[in-house]
């Protein structure tokens, strides 16, 4: 059982399901079930699907084909969801030998989840979970939002979960390794699975995610640029062998936390000044546990006690800092550390079009150390003109922090559907999206239902 308490998207919603009997609709033949029967998931090891009503959250909250804890925090309460998207869902999962995730207890990792609505528009879109959430943390943000245009939507939780995901593996590196090795695998299967259910493949698909979904859009267009036409990346973790990424900036949040540095110094690491409301909450519930699991990820050995053989057994262990990551330094560290962390590293070198979304108060991933430093790299690639960047000015890594400073913060979601809209006129029909730029409030206040991003401030490029 997962404590109930919640922490944030780098790290895990700690908060247990309360899952109850399925509610599904349709008989064997309708609309809902048609070629249910013949639909096989490529490579799974398991799978189990239904015809249901309604796919998007507003169906299937109480229901065991959704997680609403695990989606706690990750949008503001007020957000508008669409509802009454018939279709079939499958959840099942991959051959693999981790446990933690224990959704539908089954203790099994490469867990998936793939909606196919009844009206569907021809098109597919992937995700994988952010933080070390599962593969249901998505479904307001993204997956009702996709469904109700009608594309087919796929999920997977990454291969290992959980505040633990660090001991996932044989080496260092492997556990994020495996995220990306698991999208690619989905993102096959799926495809796959949306000819068996509508007699053709997908015209067009899509990688987003949101945190550790961002970094998973910029790795998939990098790598694997043929499986997709395009992809949002919506505040992507960048992880990079040289240079600033979160290794370099949370140990300096720890030290603050632990009263072993400044307000000057975290600036200097990359934390936006006006964000110093958030650091209270931060200190709390985000920096000390992301640091500690993803340093244990990439550099067990530099503190083998902290976290040790767990992150804690209880929410207050599972949030406490380790003292030793105020001091960590991860420059001066040895170069089998730095070559972990290359392995899974980004480039810039994105092969489809992409839009990146940061807000200008992350106070989690800050964009001076993310995704400032990512479009820079894009740029020094020459693959510039596949590129947007936009960033939100007001908004933060966790769109559920709106509801407790809505007079200092916005929610970065109405933005992202608007990126993602933009992507598909430039996929499909050759719009060009606005040029780089900061995209302020609207003009009519409505911050939770609208996001121009023709408005703000002067274009980058």
């Amino acid at each position: 059982m997962r404590p109930s308490c919640r922490v944030p998207l780098l790290a895990t919603a700690l908060t247990a399901a309360a899952l109850t009997a399925p509610s599904a609709a349709g008989a064997a033949g309708d609309g809902t079930c048609a070629r249910l029967d013949g639909v096989r998931v490529p490579g799974a090891a398991h799978q189990r699907g239904a015809c249901l009503a309604d796919l998007t959250t507003a169906g299937l909250a109480g229901t065991r084909y959704t997680d609403m804890a695990d989606q706690a925090g990750l949008t503001a309460a007020a957000t508008r969801s669409p509802s009454g998207v018939p279709g079939v869902q499958i959840d099942g999962y991959f051959p693999d030998s981790s446990r933690f995730n224990d959704t539908h207890g089954w203790a099994h990792d490469a867990q998936f989840v793939i909606r196919l609505p009844d009206r569907w528009n021809g098109g597919l879109v992937v995700t994988g979970a952010p933080g070390n959430r599962r593969q249901y943390a998505t479904d307001t943000a993204v997956s009702d939002q996709v469904l109700a245009r009608g594309y087919a939507y796929a999920a997977t939780d990454k291969g290992n979960s959980g505040v633990d995901f660090h001991l996932d593996g044989d080496r260092p590196g492997d556990a994020v390794a495996e995220w990306n090795a698991r999208t690619t695998q989905l993102t096959r299967a799926a495809r796959r699975v949306v000819a068996q259910r509508y007699g053709q493949a997908p015209r067009r698909t899509y990688m987003t995610g949101v945190s550790n979904g961002g970094y998973l859009t910029r790795w998939q267009l990098e790598n694997h640029p043929e499986l997709y036409d395009g992809g949002v990346d919506w505040e992507g973790n960048l992880w990079t062998g040289r240079g600033r990424q979160p290794l370099t900036a949370l140990p300096v949040a720890v030290a603050r936390t632990l009263g072993r540095a400044t307000d000057e110094d975290m600036y200097a690491a990359g934390f936006p000044r006006g964000s110093e409301f958030l650091w209270p909450y931060h200190e709390k519930a985000y920096w000390g546990v992301t640091q500690k699991i993803y340093r244990a990820e990439f550099d067990p050995a530099y503190d083998p006690d902290c976290p040790g053989p767990t992150a804690g057994s209880t929410p207050e262990r599972i949030l406490a800092p380790c003292p030793s990551d105020a001091a960590y330094d991860y420059a001066s560290r040895p170069a089998s550390v730095h070559r972990a962390v290359e392995r899974v590293a980004l480039t810039g070198r994105i092969g489809r079009p992409m839009i990146t979304l940061h807000g200008d108060l992350d106070a989690l991933l800050p964009k001076a150390v993310d995704s400032d430093v990512y479009d820079g790299m894009v740029e020094a690639n020459g693959r510039a003109r596949l590129h947007r960047y936009y960033t939100v000015a007001g908004g933060t890594h966790v769109d559920g922090l709106y509801d407790s400073h809505p007079d200092r913060l916005r929610p970065v979601l109405p933005c992202y559907l608007s990126a993602f809209d933009a992507l598909v006129a430039w996929v499909e029909r050759g719009v060009a999206p606005p040029a780089d730029r900061t995209v302020e409030r609207p003009a009519d206040g409505d911050v939770v239902g609208s996001c121009a991003l023709d408005t703000g401030g002067a274009a980058a490029r």
